[in-house]
């Protein structure tokens, strides 16, 4: 960055200690109960000097918004991350979920990567531009939300407060592993269910079996393709058949058959058309089986978004993590969901996801982050707050 002094105000202990804290803030989703840690990033926000709002969502939930000015010259820079955390899961750690133990140089804890500690790198680069003294072109955003791992409620609320009003791109915290992503896939989840008509078991003429139709309905949906195949930075989309349930007891023919499919989806597909093809399929088989019936129910609906290779955006952070960290990284994609999949259906502005940690360590026993990569992730959002909004 061509202010290195700037470095001069990130402390490393302060910024391990920071991300001890938040990991400390149980934030498991469900409930969330993610309120009391945005409460404590206002708190660090007001120490700093930055404007900031806790928006409290009910039921111990809520954001937090800070909001460092400029001078409106550019659009805002959007940092995002996600307060809540997945459960620790049954196998016992070896250092406590919650402890945040900085062991070889490791900081432990169940969220340090996914992504609390994107949340502390930000807020310490934060404190760092605050203290330089940064004439800002435009607003720097960091805003703290609810419920990604779950319904997004705090992502949906800051769009529908216009949080993204005067955003000209985004910066979302995730665990990156060194890269640059760019894109992630859709995730469509549907619930197909058949129905019957019960009997006893040893007169099964004299029902429907729902069971049996649902296997016919199976046989299509094995064969089933996409109207589109592949995407330039993610890939093929794919689709898994989930659960089954059916039936009753043995003796006694299944009125009703209910399957979960997990579909992962690519820009170009849309996912009406998804409903639209399996609703063919239905009506297909209503005319060539007796009694068949069926229904298609939503059970979550992520648009798979991306930003271009090509975009200046993202050959800035490209060039950015070349010149700072002396790393030479291509632009890709990821195969899980993010609230960008809230953010850039509602406006299309650039995105890239970048955070310090793994990303194979999100949802992991034993999850943890290195102290470098934290501060690595700190350097690199300082310097992309200078190219973005200084320079």
């Amino acid at each position: 960055m061509k202010d290195s002094s700037i470095l001069k105000f990130v402390d490393k202990d302060e910024a391990v200690e920071l991300l001890q804290q938040m990991i400390a803030f149980k934030t498991v989703n469900k409930p969330g109960d993610e309120l009391p840690l945005a409460k404590f990033i206002k708190e660090k926000l007001d120490e700093i000097g930055v404007e900031s709002v806790v928006d409290d969502l009910g039921n111990n939930r809520g954001n937090v918004i800070g909001r460092l000015k400029g001078t409106g010259e550019k659009e805002a820079l959007l940092f995002n991350g996600h307060l809540d955390t997945v459960p620790p899961g049954d196998i016992e750690w070896e250092y406590g979920p919650y402890s945040g133990k900085l062991v070889d140089g490791k900081i432990y804890g169940r969220g340090s990567a996914d992504m609390k500690g994107g949340l502390a790198a930000a807020l310490i680069a934060l404190k760092a531009v605050k203290k330089a003294g940064w004439k800002l072109k435009g607003d720097f955003i960091y805003s703290a939300t609810a419920g990604e791992e779950d319904d997004s409620i705090g992502a949906i609320k800051f769009v529908e407060d216009g949080g993204l009003d005067d955003v000209g791109a985004i910066i979302i915290g995730e665990p990156c592993s060194g890269d640059i992503n760019i894109a992630e896939k859709g995730a469509f989840w549907v619930e197909i269910t058949t129905y019957g008509k019960t009997a006893h078991g040893a007169f099964p003429e004299k029902g429907t079996n729902a069971v049996v139709n649902m296997n016919a309905l199976l046989s299509e949906l094995v064969s089933y393709k996409f109207r589109h195949k592949e995407n330039e930075v993610l890939g093929r989309p794919t689709m898994n058949i989930s659960t089954i349930d059916g039936g009753v007891k043995t003796n006694v023919v299944p009125d009703k058959c209910s399957i979960t499919i997990d579909m992962r989806t690519v820009p170009e597909i849309s996912h009406k058309e998804i409903i639209e093809d399996f609703e063919e399929i239905i009506e297909k088989l209503s005319n060539s089986i007796d009694d068949f019936k069926a229904d298609i129910k939503i059970l979550n609906d992520r648009a798979a978004v991306e930003t271009k290779p090509d975009h200046p955006f993202i050959k800035l952070a490209e060039e950015t993590v070349k010149e700072e960290l002396n790393r030479t990284v291509k632009a890709k994609g990821v195969n899980f969901y993010t609230d960008a999949s809230i953010f850039l259906p509602h406006k299309q502005v650039p995105c890239i996801f970048y955070g310090p940690g793994l990303s194979t360590m999100a949802h992991q026993p034993n999850e943890h982050i290195t102290v470098d990569s934290l501060i690595e992730t700190i350097q690199f959002y300082i310097a992309m707050i200078e190219k973005y909004l200084v320079l």
